[in-house]
């Protein structure tokens, strides 16, 4: 059987949730910054026989998320919610839940990405041998060097951050940045978003051309999950380059599947 749930269900709900924190980064820091009651957010469970919660969708916008444990959940009953909002374009979620949903989905896919999907619960002792460098956590102020930072490396030339959204989202508190400063500028930077009490996304992982393989980023990855592990968070990362996943499992990232963002036509 598949309900809406509102905030009656909400022990329930995190409390399935949050056994796979990390893997539920998005559902979790949607729920508990816009609840249940939202018109533009909007939370489904699916229960067994028993009345046990085994799967849900969260909707936030013009986006939906579906999680489950396994892969044995309703996925056309899903499917049905989805297709029912005029407003549906994006599907994302864990691989094996997007693809219990897709085959009922009538809507023309527009576009497809998968990335890896690692997870920390714990740094590994090779961690701690990092450089050792002074990492220093940004304030609000900082916005505009980490701004010129990203844009002038390659992989985020053609980011949509800017100085104002970054502002904003050190002062919020749904995002912290820690980073390395040598011959008076900023130069190697790691961030998180969609922090929530359980978990985070680590994102923004960042260092100059002209001071790579100092292992820099990698000292900036230590000081910020050092933080948020100490704080009994788990933190989660995307990748998409087989490089860079070798250095995060380095630091105590195990892969945890595939994530998928699917874009449809309305």
């Amino acid at each position: 059987m598949i309900r809406r749930l509102d905030s009656n269900d909400h022990e329930e709900c995190f409390h399935f949730l949050k056994g796979e924190a990390a893997e539920n980064v998005f559902i979790i820091g949607d729920i508990e910054a816009y609840g249940y009651e939202q018109e533009f957010q909007r939370v489904w469970g699916e229960f067994n026989e028993k009345n046990e919660l085994i799967a849900v969708l969260l909707k936030y916008r013009e986006n939906y998320i579906p999680y489950a444990k396994t892969e044995e959940f309703d996925g056309k009953g899903f499917a049905e919610i989805i297709l029912a909002d005029g407003d549906f374009s994006f599907l994302s979620g864990l691989e094996r839940c997007i693809a219990r949903i897709e085959p009922y989905l009538s809507n023309k896919l527009k576009k497809k990405r998968q990335f890896y999907y690692a997870k920390c619960t714990a740094l590994s002792e090779a961690a701690h041998m990092t450089a050792k460098a002074e990492v220093k956590l940004a304030v609000p102020n900082d916005a505009s060097r980490l701004v010129h930072l990203l844009k002038a490396i390659p992989e985020f030339s053609d980011s949509i951050i800017t100085e104002e959204s970054k502002k904003e989202s050190l002062e919020g508190g749904a995002s912290r940045t820690f980073y390395i400063e040598k011959d008076g500028k900023m130069v190697s930077t790691a961030s998180t978003t969609a922090e929530n009490s359980s978990s985070a996304m680590v994102v923004g992982v960042a260092t100059d051309p002209a001071y790579k393989k100092q292992g820099l980023a990698s000292a900036c990855m230590v000081k910020l999950c050092k933080e948020l592990l100490g704080e009994g968070k788990e933190l989660c990362l995307f990748y998409d380059n087989p490089e860079a996943g070798t250095i995060y499992k380095k630091l105590g990232f195990e892969d945890i599947g595939f994530w998928v963002m699917n874009i449809y036509h309305r």
